[in-house]
């Protein structure tokens, strides 16, 4: 968009009036929501009207009003984990850039790590692709979202294996894998040393929901015997900082 691009003050009002039906908990007639959030009853009742034809509200009994069909099927569309990419992309484009090296988003689905985002110089070299799945265990990525999964969830995760060595590194030993993500948790960020590829190192830290879990988690990637290319420690506060950058875009309610 164009910075300066003039707003619709009606289409806000009608935003205003859709949150507040569906935020409402006492039962309150739609006159007394009107006056709640300071619009005419006039206005509210066309508002509402609109809405209802267009599917977004349904009438309930008692003449109050719910979700829609047509607003259901659009939060079917969306969940956080693709709010999360969509705020990531170019914050994470830049970063690469800057770095000079493969960055990655990677989301948990079941035991897997899913890459969403794939971004920087050297990005065609590596096996990983947007879309792929990989196992969480041997990955940078995949150990930061495990180390902060709910502690119910980690130890059935750890108990699951058996765990396959990729590499001659790969952490295959549930207890020490245990002791890993503590280590994890504990000092905020993952590596992986050339444990799901022998020539792939990686750096990554988590993204924070407000709640304190962890949806996602981004990484910087680099194929080792390539030249010089900074300490992974010196990159770290780069990292951090993108993944803060991220979550303030992606959960600003």
């Amino acid at each position: 968009m164009t910075p300066g691009t003039p707003t619709i003050a009606a289409l806000g009002r009608s935003l205003a009036m859709l949150e507040a039906i569906l935020a409402d908990r006492d039962g309150r007639s739609l006159t007394a929501i009107a006056q709640a959030i300071g619009l005419p009853r006039a206005t509210a009742h066309r508002q509402v009207t609109t809405l209802v034809a267009e599917r977004f509200l349904a009438r309930l009994p008692g003449g109050h009003f719910g979700p829609g069909p047509r607003l259901l099927a659009l939060l079917q569309m969306v969940d956080a984990k693709q709010v999360i990419t969509a705020a990531a992309a170019k914050v994470l484009h830049r970063l690469a850039g800057k770095v000079g090296s493969i960055v990655q988003l990677g989301t948990l689905e079941g035991d897997m790590v899913t890459y969403r985002i794939k971004t920087g110089r050297g990005a065609k070299a590596l096996f990983t692709r947007t879309g792929l799945q990989l196992e969480a265990y041997c990955s940078g990525i995949g150990k930061v979202l495990l180390a902060w999964l709910p502690e119910a969830e980690r130890r059935a995760y750890l108990a699951a294996g058996p765990f396959v060595a990729l590499t001659a590194r790969t952490i295959t030993d549930p207890a020490l894998l245990a002791v890993v993500l503590d280590q994890v948790r504990a000092r905020g960020y993952a590596t992986d040393e050339g444990e799901i590829v022998d020539d792939l190192e990686c750096l990554a830290v988590p993204i924070f929901h407000p709640d304190g879990s962890v949806p996602a988690a981004i990484s910087l990637s680099r194929l080792t015997g390539r030249g010089k290319t900074p300490a992974a420690e010196s990159l770290l506060p780069l990292l951090r900082g993108a993944a803060q950058e991220i979550a303030a875009t992606a959960f600003t309610f």
